[in-house]
This record gives C-alpha cells, structure tokens and sequence, in this order.
C-alpha cells in the first residue's frame, strides 16, 4: 500500500501550498527570504510530504490577509536617508508601506531578506545623487527596475524566478545622477542564515542527501516494530513468554 505522503504532488496543489505561503507572509509568519525558499520548493516539489514539509509550523488552512490598516496622511512611503553618511536597514524589520531611498554624497543600503513584508508587493523608489543605494533581496525574487541613470548606474544581479511562478516582486524606481542604484541578490552579497534553510542544511548533514529514502526506512521500521508490539501483546495474553 503506498505511503500517503509518497502520493505525487499535483500543480493545484503546488499552487495552493504557495498561496498559504503568502498569505503567511502576510500575517508576519514568515520573511522575505523564507517565502522565497519555501515558494521554490513548493513549484519544485513532487510529493504531499514534500509539499508538507514547507507548511508544517503554518496554521493549517490559510485565510484571505486582512486588508491593511490605513496609513496616516504624510506617512505613505518610509524614509531612508544618507547625506553626506551612511543608512543602513539590515536584520528584522517590518515592510507595510511603501519605502524610500535618498543618497545625497552617502551611502544607503537596504538589505529585505530577513524582513517581514505585510504587502503583495515591495515597492521601493530610490534617488541617488552622487551617492550609493544598495537593495539585497533573496535570489528568487523578481525584481522589476525602471527609472534613468545620468553619468551614474542602476542595474540587478539577482538570480530571478523562472517565468510563471507565482513568486514575491521586488518594484524599484531608480533615479541616479553620478550615482549608482543596485539590487542585488544572495550571490552578491553577505550570506544570510535562514530558519528554513538551515534547518534543511543541517538534516541534510546529519543524513545524506537521500532524506526522501532514510524517511521511507523509518516509517518501514515504525511499522515493523508496531507490528513486533502487537505481537508481543497477543503472547502475553496467551500466556506464552
């Protein structure tokens, strides 16, 4: 009798998996980079088990997100300035606005990975006037940049989503006048230790790569010694020992 778990997953419920994922994100149970990992393994998933793995610490049946409190007037885009300085976001921190980036002879350095994003989109507009804005996202992510460049350089490197995914979107209007605006990704920057990652990493290290194949022993072996308990359990009342 086949395993439930072994069952071959189908694109609708890949798809479903992913939509609990994002709704998840956008209740703050999960950061941008962790929505992103999970989202990959969902689309690349081939089994319910698979596919359980990546929703088992979410409550279970996603409902729709709430719609967002409003925003006073005044605050509709968050700040981020360095004049002639440094503005640094980094580690865990809330996106449910829209942001900004200004770089006046300075430095401004973005880092989404380990944020909680409360929208479907991250929309970012950064002005750069002979300065530096830097946005690191996870791999993963499509990144939509626009915007002009005079005497100065906007440009991603980031490892993006194959088309028809359904994966988190990065929107970023850059301005920049002898100035630089970059997004970036995991493979340009400063690694981050993610919660789901490493947890995969770390089982991977303790068991091998087959952890499909040691998954399929150990329930094999739990049944095996159910079955051995029972068994012993009707000698018992047999009388035999």
């Amino acid at each position: 009798m086949t395993d439930p778990g072994e069952l071959r997953a189908s694109d609708a419920e890949r798809e479903a998996v992913v939509e609990q994922l994002r709704v998840a994100s956008v209740e703050g149970r999960l950061t941008l980079a962790e929505l992103t990992d999970r989202t990959e393994a969902a689309y690349t998933a081939t089994t319910h088990a698979e596919l359980a793995l990546l929703t088992q610490d979410l409550p279970a049946g996603a409902t729709p997100p709430r719609a967002p409190a409003p925003v006073p007037e005044g605050r509709k885009r968050r700040w981020f300035v360095g004049v002639m300085g440094d503005s640094k976001r980094r580690g865990t921190w809330q996106i449910d606005q829209e942001l900004g980036a200004v770089a006046v002879m300075g430095d401004v350095l973005l880092d989404l990975r380990e944020a909680e994003v409360r929208t479907d989109v991250v929309d970012i507009m950064a002005v750069s006037v002979m300065g530096d804005v830097k946005i690191i996202v996870p791999d993963g992510v499509n990144v939509d940049l626009d915007g002009m460049a005079v005497m100065g350089d906007k440009k991603v490197d980031v490892l993006q989503a194959a088309p028809g995914m359904n994966v988190p979107v990065v929107r970023v209007r850059a301005y920049a006048v002898m100035g630089d605006v970059k997004v970036i990704g995991d493979s340009q920057a400063q690694p981050v230790q993610r919660r789901f990652a490493a947890w995969r990493e770390h089982w991977r290290r303790l068991h091998g790569e087959d952890w499909r194949a040691l998954g399929r022993q150990m329930r094999y072996e739990a049944r095996e010694l159910g079955r051995q308990m029972r068994e012993d359990d009707r000698r018992d009342r047999r009388g035999y020992y």
